[in-house]
């Protein structure tokens, strides 16, 4: 019987399996796993990594990799496909986390020395306001540090004027920490427009387990990626089925995992941020497994494979539905990628702006992405192929009662009676003018 918390839609774990067995212990992280997750987490998130600028912090996601010896390639561009082993010949299965993050271009340089901006994937301008910054020119060895701030940005020279000030990207500029005035000190420093501008992160872990920085969305759920790579190789386990982990590198553009993916992948989980905010039944401290996105429904069964996991495993979950939102699994199959397609999220309030999720959603996500990499295919014998006959298709997994006849009329109507005999057509020869 389902127990709900009577909030946000959360779901406590459930006390009887749906499939009528005994219920496990409650799904538990090693603590050494959990060690190195936030460890990994730390070192990705002050790898800086706007969309467009990513070689840096794929080179760390590869040196990890490495030191596993898991297997991998690049993409051209330079996304990442490593390759977990499993029983299957073919890779039925992927696991799509992003590297890259939302950040700022400079969109011109300006007469009074400062530098202004436009975003790299969506997010608003009050949050860039305040932020710190790294400014790259094209020579990969160097870096300027900056603030950013309202065009009014002292309240003793403004006034109420710096709280009345529109807080669009227009009214927005970076101070560059250089000695400089104008335009022409700006060009003298290198910096040029197109020069990306990356948000410094400024990590913090609480005394209650939170983690609270920028950029979360994305490199949290790297951390938790390889951290399962570490923990299966390791392990020496080799899964029913072999997995591919992929890493895009443009997910906050829009089109992250529209390259690259194995032909074969049957199921596809992407890892990804889970909106915690007012009018959601996202949770900060399990994992979200959502319905739907502004793209529409994820796949059916796998969605609902997931939430079973998650309730079998004694892992703390909700269900939620998001309205303004795009992952990686939306890119895939608009590409044309033909497999089911479903999204885990870890628990973040703030997204795109200072972010915060706990340690324990983290957990909760890895537990369910380490119990889901160790089953069968949805379907195992229909899964195992991209198409297949009618006959064998599993459609009374997903059963539709047909509708209730309702007459036109009133009387005792149960069925909707002879269909009228019509006409033919094309009318016959005899029957032509």
């Amino acid at each position: 019987m389902d127990v709900a918390t009577g909030h946000g839609g959360r779901l406590n774990a459930i006390p009887t399996s749906l499939k009528g067995g005994t219920v496990g212990e409650t799904a538990a992280m090693a603590e050494a796993d959990r060690t190195w997750m936030v460890d990994t987490l730390l070192a990705l998130l002050q790898t800086p990594s706007p969309s467009g600028r990513t070689d840096a912090v794929m080179q760390l996601i590869g040196d990890i990799l490495d030191d596993f010896g898991v297997p991998f390639t690049l993409t051209r561009r330079g996304a990442l496909m490593a390759q977990l082993p499993g029983e299957s010949a073919s890779t039925d299965r992927a696991l799509v986390v992003h590297s890259d993050t939302i950040g700022c271009m400079v969109r011109s340089l300006k007469d009074n020395g400062r530098l202004e901006l436009v975003p790299v994937g969506t997010f608003s301008a009050r949050f860039a306001t305040g932020a710190r910054v790294r400014i790259f020119p094209d020579d990969p060895e160097e870096f300027i540090t900056g603030t950013v701030l309202p065009l009014k940005s002292s309240g003793h020279a403004f006034g109420e004027e710096i709280d009345t000030q529109p807080t669009d990207w227009e009214n927005i500029e970076v101070r560059v920490d250089r000695k400089v005035s104008t335009r022409e000190d700006l060009t003298r420093l290198g910096l040029k427009v197109g020069d990306f501008v990356a948000l410094i992160t400024s990590p913090e872990l609480t005394a209650d387990g939170f983690i609270v920085s920028r950029h979360l969305d994305g490199k949290a759920g790297v951390a938790v990626a390889l951290t399962l790579a570490k923990n299966f190789c390791e392990g020496k386990v080799v899964l029913p089925h072999r997995t591919a982990i992929m890493v895009t590198i443009t997910e906050e553009v829009g089109h992250g995992a529209s390259h690259g993916l194995p032909a074969d992948v049957a199921e596809l989980v992407s890892v990804d941020n889970a909106v915690c905010a007012p009018g959601q039944h996202s949770i900060e401290d399990g994992v979200t497994i959502p319905m739907a996105d502004m793209h529409g429904p994820f796949d059916y069964h796998l969605t609902r494979k997931l939430c079973r996991l998650a309730e079998e495993e004694g892992i703390p979950f909700a269900r939620d539905v998001f309205r303004y939102y795009r992952s990686d699994a939306a890119a895939a199959i608009e590409a044309g990628a033909g497999t089911r397609a479903a999204l885990v999220g870890f628990g973040l309030d703030g997204s795109h702006g200072w972010e915060r999720t706990h340690i324990d959603s983290l957990e909760a996500t890895y537990n369910l992405l380490h119990a889901w990499l160790q089953t069968p295919l949805t379907f195992a014998k229909w899964d195992a192929k991209p198409s297949g006959k009618l006959e064998d298709f599993p459609s009374s997994e997903q059963p539709a009662p047909t509708e209730q006849w309702v007459p036109l009329s009133r009387g005792e109507h149960g069925d909707p009676g002879e269909a009228s005999p019509g006409s033919v057509w094309p009318p016959s020869a005899e029957h032509q003018g």
